[in-house]
């Protein structure tokens, strides 16, 4: 009995998670009625609902934080992940989970924060050591003969940038190194991307960047390991991130930082209608040219003639009647080759310059993509047959060992109706018992009356 006695104390003693939870949070609340908290929001979402979750927290700890509707509605600023705030919150417990939080009331802003902070140390660091000096810019080529693009393949940039390219000069060749440009791997496939570029040297000047973002979103090119890859460049690199107002340690250690990656499309590639304007006007300075020494040498065998009229000496004259006759003919010759000369090269530059149309290049991918349309549909088909036949034969497989085969042949399933037992032996039955048989076609419940155990 003593010992029953203690059992029931110790029974008396025990609560509830429910009531845990519940005066855990009652003792929170009375004790933190307002706290002000200063930390850097990370991990910020704000679902359909209109509240906002984040986490609070500081080189050593993190904490939970909700903010509702009403109370965001009233800040003079956008809450983002990386500042540095100051908030006033309430402290308790979520008690459904036992997580513990803050619900804040109301957020001021302390300072830029822990990204603004290692940007500006991380900027000091690589100004010291020299990475921004103007000494080191590469200067960029006047006509580059390839263009490499490191970005996303599916960010609005890269389709900027080749829209800029494609009206500006469209003959010269674009190399995309698709990279991610936001996340954890963005830095290191971003230098990697740097150093295939110069390792294959396909290209002979370099745009890096991505659209807009805030101070987060643009972090991988403000990282370290992309910076030095951007210095130890061999190509020259323009450095294309964001805006006009964002700017990356990228931007200082490029040899060019454009505004936006539509203005980076714009810096690298030459207007084709002032290079073809330069051709003819080329071509007319080499006519001219051409006429004014053709003139020259007209005056000189005008001149020559006279002075030959005015001597009279027969046989004199016979010979240099002879030898301007040579002359002339050598000279019109000469003309005449320059001439073709001249022209079979301006000919040849000009069919050269067509060679690089767009719509060869277009025609190509269309051929291209229309044979791949032919074998994704081919394999398309080909796999649709065969998962019809493997569903065929898991059927019949499933069928052959299905119970209603086994019933089909005249077995019978004897099943205790109150809990759907199957029963194998007369081990489980007792005299009075309710069972239900199942035959291939219909059921019928019985009682037992009378049980045979052999």
């Amino acid at each position: 009995m003593a010992i029953t006695r203690a059992s029931a104390s110790i029974r008396r003693d025990i609560i509830t998670v429910t009531q845990l939870n519940r005066e855990t949070s009652q003792l929170l609340a009375e004790h933190f009625l307002s706290v002000l908290v200063e930390g850097e929001i990370s991990n910020a979402t704000q679902p359909s609902s209109g509240h906002l979750y984040f986490s609070l927290k500081d080189a050593n700890a993190q904490v939970r934080c909700a903010m509702f509707r009403t109370q965001l509605r009233r800040l003079a600023f956008k809450p983002e992940n990386g500042k540095q705030v100051v908030v006033r919150a309430q402290v308790s417990l979520y008690e459904p989970r036992g997580d513990y939080q803050l619900i804040v009331e109301h957020i001021e802003e302390a300072g830029d924060g822990a990204l603004r902070r290692a940007f500006d140390a991380l900027k000091l660091k690589l100004s010291e050591q020299g990475l921004f000096d103007a000494a080191h810019k590469q200067p960029l080529p006047t006509l580059p003969r390839a263009i490499g693009v490191i970005t996303s393949p599916s960010g609005a940039a890269i389709r900027d940038i080749l829209t800029v390219l494609r009206r500006r000069f469209a003959a010269i060749p674009v190399i995309v190194y698709p990279v991610a440009v936001q996340g954890d791997n963005a830095k290191i496939e971003i230098a990697g991307a740097i150093a295939t570029a110069n390792r294959l040297k396909q290209c002979d000047v370099i745009i890096v960047g991505r659209g807009g973002g805030s101070l987060e979103d643009l972090w991988a090119f403000n990282e370290e390991l992309v910076a030095r890859a951007i210095y130890d460049s061999e190509i020259p690199i323009i450095s294309a991130v964001g805006h006009e107002t964002d700017f990356t340690i990228a931007d200082f250690v490029a040899d060019l930082r454009a505004a936006t990656p539509s203005a980076a499309a714009e810096h690298v590639s030459p207007d084709q209608q002032q290079w073809l304007s330069r051709f003819i006007y080329l071509e007319s300075r080499l006519q001219q040219q051409l006429q004014r020494k053709l003139n020259q040498k007209q005056q000189t065998l005008d001149w020559l003639s006279q002075r030959l009229q005015q001597q009279h000496p027969g046989q004199k004259l016979a010979r240099n009647a002879q030898r301007m006759e040579e002359l002339e003919a050598r000279l019109t010759l000469g003309i005449h080759t320059k001439i073709r000369h001249m022209t079979a090269s301006i000919e040849a530059k000009s069919a050269k310059l067509w060679q690089h149309n767009p719509a060869v290049i277009i025609n190509s991918h269309k051929q291209r993509q229309d044979f791949l349309s032919k074998r994704l549909a081919f394999a398309a088909t080909h796999k649709l047959e065969q998962l019809k036949q493997r569903l065929l034969n898991s059927s019949q497989t499933l069928h052959a060992v299905s119970p209603l085969a086994t019933l089909n042949r005249g077995y019978a399933m004897a099943i205790r109706p109150s809990s759907g037992e199957i029963i194998r032996s007369t081990e489980q039955l007792k005299l009075g018992d309710i069972v239900e048989t199942r035959l291939a076609q219909g059921r019928f419940t019985s009682q037992i009356k009378n049980i045979n155990q052999d």
